[in-house]
């Protein structure tokens, strides 16, 4: 009977671990499916210590990108802005404002934001201020205020 032998994970395979790990796993298995997948690598020395780079590397831009987005969001957080648009008996709309009407309301004010990351649950259908949130991933939001009013 053959001892396992020790893989390093390269990416996250289900029931046995994330990328990064060290596991131990029958020959056979690391032989015939994780090793010509590219899913683990032999746990040597040197792939150990690569490994161990990417995830130091991988930590240290995820933290960057979430400082980036904690920037953004403190700048975001409060605004306000209004979008003019037709509206009949009861200050309901015609048509709809959309994350692209937001997205577009805020450029002009000079800040640029993707659409996809405003959330809105459905279209604002009628006139007045509305709270919308606005997600940059990594748990950071923001929430604005978007006035919607008649237009002449």
């Amino acid at each position: 009977m053959a001892a396992n032998i020790q893989v390093v994970l390269k990416d996250d395979v289900e029931k046995l671990g994330k990328s990064g790990e060290i596991v131990k796993v029958k020959p056979g298995y690391a032989r015939n499916y994780l090793l010509p997948r590219g899913l683990a690598a032999p746990a040597t020395r040197g792939n150990v210590a690569q490994v161990e780079h990417e995830q130091k590397v991988a930590t240290a831009r995820a933290a960057k990108l979430r400082g980036d987005a904690e920037a953004v969001a403190k700048r975001l957080d409060g605004v306000t802005v209004e979008i003019k648009v037709q509206a009949g008996d009861g200050d309901r709309l015609f048509g709809s404002v959309g994350t692209k009407d937001i997205a577009d309301a805020l450029k002009s004010k000079g800040h640029e934001v993707d659409r996809k990351k405003i959330q809105l649950a459905e279209p604002i259908k009628f006139a007045g201020e509305h709270s919308v949130v606005v997600k940059f991933g990594y748990d950071v939001g923001a929430t604005i205020k978007v006035n919607v009013v008649k237009a002449d």
